[in-house]
């Protein structure tokens, strides 16, 4: 038996948040490895659930209140120090869109996957702006957060994702990448007014959410690249995305909160801009092809918090001899001068071999501090 089924099996984890963030602040060194997610599919949790609680439950329950409680329960029993719930509905503001609907072929399927749809978007005039079906942060109920806090254990933090991004709940939901594209050059006012609309709404729902006790910062998502480059110019983001994360920022620095990013790709043309201007308390998503996180943690990490970085495709594939060995390796460059927690590249999906999972987080909890 692993010691991390150990811990599990007994309940041993003590959830110490406030150690988390003067280890990712830089505050003092940790005195263990911390663990960090941002996104573990209900698949995963529920598989869990059937291995160790003996609890036989479909992975989407109807009831949003039971989906919270395995996600408080899954990463109490698994020693994180927060708990982020970024899957379950009635938790995050909802912006309707365009997406295309294919067959999940995972290793714990779903059945059915949606993917972006990259074309245009349902706005391409200001006209369907008017007509658009904004969300509404006075009409949220905020109850079901209310529960989720009560069900924290002690010492343990809520870290809060309002919904999938600025640059991406516009250049998904709304403009598409490809409208997106033409609008910044036919009209762009209208691209300046979508990304206002959505960025006042995200800043009137964080100055209520912020507010409830036990939310302690917010982990925002916000993908802005591929494998090689940025969606669009560096130069576009600037204007159009970065002040709206600093507007955020603010908001939860001003409130004595913490605000870490997550963003896919290349987005190394714009860190320093995220570290120096933004003030992002740590960042997260990482690939080996694009910019491995023992790389990053050497570059920019006595400045940063860094969270996870264990490639997501060595995660699923690597046998576990190789995939202990790789983590140890992440373990050794990332604990370093601390300011490091140690988790997936990009997020526990359900075509991860729960086994592997669990592999990754024994190699945290064995690691000599």
């Amino acid at each position: 038996m692993m010691r991390i089924e150990e811990y599990i099996l007994q309940g041993k984890f003590q959830p110490d948040w406030e150690g988390f963030l003067e280890n990712i602040q830089g505050k003092r060194l940790p005195r263990r490895v911390h663990f960090a997610e941002l996104l573990v599919d209900p698949e995963i949790v529920a598989a869990f659930g059937e291995r160790y609680l003996n609890v036989e439950v479909a992975p989407h329950p109807g009831d949003p209140k039971r989906a919270i409680e395995r996600y408080v329960s899954f990463f109490s029993r698994l020693g994180y120090d927060y708990c982020l719930l970024v899957d379950v509905p009635g938790l995050t503001l909802q912006f309707p869109g365009r997406s295309r609907v294919g067959e999940d072929m995972a290793l714990l399927s779903r059945g059915e996957r949606t993917w972006v749809e990259e074309g245009r978007g349902i706005i391409a005039s200001f006209a369907d702006l008017e007509r658009y079906p904004w969300p509404r942060v006075e009409n949220f109920d905020f109850s079901l957060y209310e529960y989720l806090v009560s069900l924290l254990p002690e010492g343990m933090g809520l870290l809060v994702n309002a919904c999938g991004g600025i640059f991406e709940t516009v250049s998904e939901n709304l403009l598409g990448l490809e409208g997106l594209s033409y609008l910044l050059y036919d009209e762009p006012e209208l691209v300046v007014a979508v990304f206002q609309q959505v960025g006042e709404i995200l800043l009137h729902f964080y100055r209520t959410l912020l507010d409830l006790p036990g939310v302690v910062g917010v982990f925002q998502g916000d993908d802005l690249g591929y494998k090689t480059s940025t969606f669009v110019s560096p130069q576009v983001l600037r204007q159009f995305v970065l002040p709206w994360h600093g507007k955020l920022s603010s908001l939860c620095h001003a409130r004595g909160k913490c605000y870490f990013l997550h963003s896919c790709g290349m987005i190394l043309p714009l860190m320093e801009e995220f570290i120096e201007e933004v003030q992002i308390d740590a960042f997260h998503s990482f690939q080996e092809e694009v910019f491995p996180v023992t790389a990053f943690k050497a570059r920019y990490g006595h400045r940063v918090g860094v969270l996870g970085g264990v490639d997501v495709d060595y995660l699923a594939c690597f046998e576990e001899t190789k995939l202990r060995r790789y983590v140890r390796s992440v373990l050794e460059a990332g604990m370093q001068g601390g300011r490091y927690a140690l988790g997936s590249g990009n997020s526990v999906a359900n075509y991860i071999p729960l086994q592997n999972y669990l592999i990754m987080l024994d190699e945290g909890l064995q690691f000599s501090v």
